[in-house]
Parts: structure tokens; C-alpha cells; sequence
């Protein structure tokens, strides 16, 4: 009777969104690859670890490799900045040093694939982590999602570092005799992985182009507070709002921070200070506070709750309901109830 290994399972449904990816254009183009390269990993594991493929033993490192650069640039390309060709060029040694460790590690040094695993898993992991929680709105991520887009980045990250612990767990389980917990702990931590990169499908989007995020990392140098500032923001802010409630940029449900610092011709990072410092909030909830308020009139004008959230830029009605909630402080139908019985 033919089995299905969890890896090969959960390669089967990224081969599937990869797939998806390639075939409607839909998200930046690293997630494919991503994908795929993840896809692969997991029948490479059911061949070796289910299937008995000895044979291929040596290339699992090599594949494992390539996993962790390409969704630390995915990252980069989703969330903050698409990374240009001459600064990716340096993370395809990752697999060369790999298939490096793979030649040297005979005999003595057959510990070698291992450390290289786990140094690459928790490096790029550790990349992942710190840059999408040093950031409260990510550049490229659409506003509309809210926090979503982060806390799924940072699954991804948090699950390349159970990848590494796995390999640990793994070298310690060898050395104690246990080499029947091999299998387990690789198909078990493997998936759980694999799986992590596949909620990337949640927070797809076409990220802005590189032009639109160009020197939106600079700021300006007048201090926080002084009257310039306060004077600087206060004239921000007038045409930021006059963007998103007379001009309807509010409605986009692509826009990201990126495009709206673009649109106002300002660096990124001078936005989203003067809004916090201003209204004591990020980018994402500001604008969406003004997509609730036009919701909220379309509902008293008789849309039904669907019609009014796709009209006013959200993408999910989860995301809608939260935001509407957090704005109204009641749900988008007990709103429209209120109003039909006032």
C-alpha cells in the first residue's frame, strides 16, 4: 500500500501554490521560488527519510540550504524593499557552503552539514525576526491587513529557527544512541517549517516597485518636537488627509506605506513619525479609520456590510470586522441594525 509521508503531503499542497503564484502573477515573484524550493525540500525528505533513497542523503543539506536566503528575500521584496541583483548575489552561497560542508564532512568531520544547517536556519531566521519587529508598518505590505503581515513574517522566521533546534535535537539524538528519533524529528519540524512558508499565500500582494521605496529610508533631521516640527507635521498631515478623504486614496485596498509616502512626496520613515507623533497611532490604523468612516456611510445609506467593506478597501471581512470594531467600538451589523431601527 502506497503512504503519503506528512513532508511529501505538505510538499504537495506548496507545489500546488507555487503553481498558483506563477500561473495568476499574483504576489512578488521570489514567492514561487520560494515555494518551489520548499516543495522540493519536502519530497527530497519523503524519498531519503519514508521511501528509502538513500542516494539522495547527500543532497538534502544542499536543498535545505537554498530555503532559508530565498524567504529572507522574499521578505525583503514583500515587506520592505525589492532587493536589487548585486545585494542578492551574496546570499547564493548558502547552498555552496552546503554542498562545501557535504564534501568535508567525512569521517570526523561528519558534523559539518549539520553546524552549516543550523547557522544559516538561525541566521536568516534571526533576520527575519528582527526586521519585522523593528517595524510597525511594513513598507510594502497592504495597509488594509493591519498587523497580519508582520506576525505571519514573523512565524516564518520563528519556524527557520525550529528548524535549527531540530537539527540540534538531531546531532544530540545521533550522539546518544537515539537514531530512531531521526525520522520523526526531521518529518515532524520539517513540515511544521514548510508549512510556516505556505501562510505566505495569506499575505501576498504586489509589493511597490522599487522606485516607490528609493530613498524613503532617509529622514529628516529637525527634532522631534521643536516648533518646525510641529508646524512640519500639522502641514503633513493636512495633505495626507486631504489624500485619503477628498482625493480616495483611502479606498486603494493595494496601498501600502510605500505608494502613500510616494504619492506625498516624502520619505517613509518622516510619515509614519508624524503620524504617530500627531495622532499616537501607525500608518494602517489611521487609514483605515478613514475607511470605516466611509463604510460606516455607505451602511447608513443601505449597502449591505459586504458591499460596504469592498468598497471601502478592505480585502477580508476579518479584517473589516476588527477594524470596524476597534473605530465604532460595535460590529458592522450591529451598526446597520442600530441605524434601520432608528
Amino acid at each position: 500500500m502506497l503512504v503519503l509521508p506528512i513532508p511529501l503531503a505538505v510538499a504537495l499542497v506548496l507545489a500546488f501554490l507555487a503553481c498558483r503564484f506563477v500561473l495568476l502573477r499574483d504576489g512578488p515573484s521570489l514567492f514561487p521560488m520560494l515555494l518551489g524550493a520548499a516543495a522540493m525540500q519536502g519530497t527530497l525528505i519523503s524519498l531519503v527519510q519514508h521511501y528509502g533513497v538513500a542516494a539522495l542523503q547527500p543532497v538534502l543539506p544542499v536543498t535545505a540550504a537554498l530555503v532559508p536566503p530565498l524567504a529572507y528575500l522574499a521578505f525583503r521584496q514583500a515587506a520592505i524593499r525589492a532587493p536589487a541583483l548585486p545585494g542578492a548575489l551574496p546570499h547564493a552561497a548558502a547552498p555552496l557552503i552546503a554542498a562545501l560542508a557535504v564534501l568535508l564532512g567525512r569521517g570526523s568531520l561528519h558534523w559539518l552539514p549539520d553546524v552549516a544547517l543550523v547557522a544559516l536556519y538561525a541566521g536568516y531566521g534571526t533576520a527575519i525576526l528582527f526586521q519585522a519587529r523593528g517595524r510597525e508598518d511594513l513598507p510594502l505590505a497592504r495597509l488594509e491587513a493591519g498587523h497580519l503581515p508582520r506576525r505571519i513574517w514573523q512565524v516564518v522566521g520563528a519556524s527557520l529557527l525550529l528548524s535549527a533546534a531540530s537539527d540540534t535535537a538531531i546531532a544530540f539524538a545521533l550522539m546518544s544512541g537515539a537514531a530512531w528519533l531521526r525520522p520523526l524529528l526531521v518529518s515532524l519540524t520539517s513540515s511544521l517549517a514548510l508549512l510556516a512558508v505556505g501562510l505566505l499565500g495569506l499575505v501576498a500582494a504586489r509589493p511597490g516597485s522599487v522606485e516607490e521605496d528609493e530613498g524613503s529610508d532617509s529622514d529628516e533631521t529637525v527634532r522631534p518636537g521643536t516648533d518646525t516640527q510641529i508646524e512640519a507635521d500639522r502641514e503633513l498631515m493636512a495633505r495626507l488627509d486631504s489624500l485619503l478623504d477628498t482625493g480616495g486614496a483611502c479606498l486603494d485596498p493595494d496601498l501600502t506605506l510605500a505608494r502613500l509616502a510616494r504619492r506625498l512626496h516624502v520619505p517613509m520613515k518622516q510619515l509614519s513619525a508624524a503620524i504617530n507623533r500627531m495622532h499616537g497611532e501607525n500608518v494602517s490604523r489611521h487609514v483605515n479609520g478613514y475607511r470605516i468612516r466611509h463604510a460606516c456611510k455607505l451602511l447608513a445609506d443601505g449597502h449591505s456590510v459586504t458591499a460596504a467593506m469592498l468598497a471601502s478597501g478592505f480585502n477580508t471581512k476579518s479584517n473589516f470586522n476588527r477594524e470596524f470594531l476597534r473605530v465604532t467600538g460595535e460590529t458592522p451589523s450591529a451598526f446597520r441594525a442600530r441605524l434601520s431601527t432608528s
